[in-house]
């Protein structure tokens, strides 16, 4: 892991888990190779199948900025902008990165950033 790596999680609704499925896939295929950009996965709630998070993650700070305010940034999430979770105050999250383990390992892979 990265120390200050950025975590970044938005919420979404939606009774078609397929429709919000092939919307990840596409908005995927278009953010790929951007700069910065590690990794992204969907997850859907336990008891909840309504219930979507994409959590994306980031090399640091600045280039998940410089990411969100490029020209691409709102084409390349299009396809899932309509299943954001606008119920909610905010429909995402941004997490750094502080510390970090991985299974079997006792001592930290990562220290405050």
């Amino acid at each position: 892991m990265t120390a200050g790596a950025i975590e970044v999680v938005l919420y979404h609704l939606s009774d078609d888990p397929d429709a919000v499925l092939a919307a990840y896939h596409e908005a995927s295929r278009r953010m790929a190779g951007t700069p910065g950009l590690l990794a992204n996965q969907l997850m859907t709630g336990v008891g909840e199948p309504q219930s979507f998070v994409v959590v994306s993650r980031w090399s640091h700070w600045e280039a998940f900025a410089a990411w969100e305010a490029g020209a691409g940034h709102k084409e390349q999430t299009a396809p899932l902008r309509p299943f954001r979770d606008t119920g909610r105050e905010r429909p995402f999250e941004i997490y750094r990165e502080l510390a970090g383990y991985t299974a079997g390992h006792a001592e930290p892979l990562t220290r405050g950033a």
